[in-house]
């Protein structure tokens, strides 16, 4: 608890040293008219801050109407208030987790192609309003399901319900699946990493498809290796 409040005072002091520091105010009497108030008022400034963003709250109007009078405090310019709107919108905006599963999938039988298709179209039906599922192809048998979302649990929950249509679609055709890494939130950096292998099957793809060949080099109803299709992705 302690550790927390800490940790939203020490933004909130950054902000306002900031901004008096770009608008030439003084940064104690910034505190005085501004910062210090609306802890009184929300408990915290970084609180005040935060339902500013959320639900578009008028912050510094009800600072005015309840600490000052009705009167605009010297401090609180116009330049001031806006600088101190665009850095907390800047700085405390909730960013959106990614989540990833990484499953293997395999269809031997007729049509496979078709059914993967099918199971991955399955995986996007679990998407809900606010976290959209996406499937691609990484290399055969490597399939990642992926989301975005603000909240980590909601977005695990959604790609685990993704996974499991994704597996009753398929192994209805008679397929299979393979639960590699269940849903996790990722970093950067492992997201990084993901597209690297991507662009990396795209280019090994780019370079099968230019090879010379012909038609009569298949023979008619010869058997094909699923897997080796191109990349799929929805």
């Amino acid at each position: 608890r302690c550790e927390e409040r800490f940790a939203k005072s020490k933004l909130v002091h950054s902000i306002m040293r900031h901004v008096a520091g770009t608008c030439g105010v003084d940064l104690e009497q910034l505190n005085i008219e501004v910062g210090w108030p609306l802890y009184r008022l929300y408990g915290h400034a970084y609180d005040a801050f935060q339902r500013s963003i959320a639900e578009n709250e008028g912050i510094f109007e009800r600072l005015v109407d309840e600490v000052h009078g009705g009167q605009t405090p010297a401090t609180l310019t116009p330049e001031v208030r806006e600088a101190l709107e665009l850095n907390v919108r800047r700085r405390m905006t909730p960013q959106p987790i990614k989540i990833r599963a990484d499953v293997e999938m395999t269809c031997f039988a007729y049509d496979g192609v078709e059914h993967i298709k099918t199971a991955m179209r399955a995986a996007g039906a679990a998407s809900s309003a606010d976290c959209a599922v996406a499937v691609k192809l990484v290399a055969p048998p490597l399939y990642v399901l992926t989301t975005q979302t603000l909240d980590r649990n909601v977005g695990i929950e959604i790609l685990t319900g993704a996974v499991e249509a994704c597996k009753v679609a398929i192994e209805a055709a008679g397929g299979n699946l393979r639960v590699k890494e269940a849903p996790r939130a990722v970093s950067e950096r492992e997201e990084r990493a993901l597209q690297e292998e991507l662009e990396a099957a795209e280019a090994a793809n780019r370079e099968v498809g230019g090879d010379d060949g012909s038609d009569d080099d298949y023979e008619e109803g010869m058997s094909v290796d699923v897997d080796a299709a191109p990349a799929l992705a929805l």
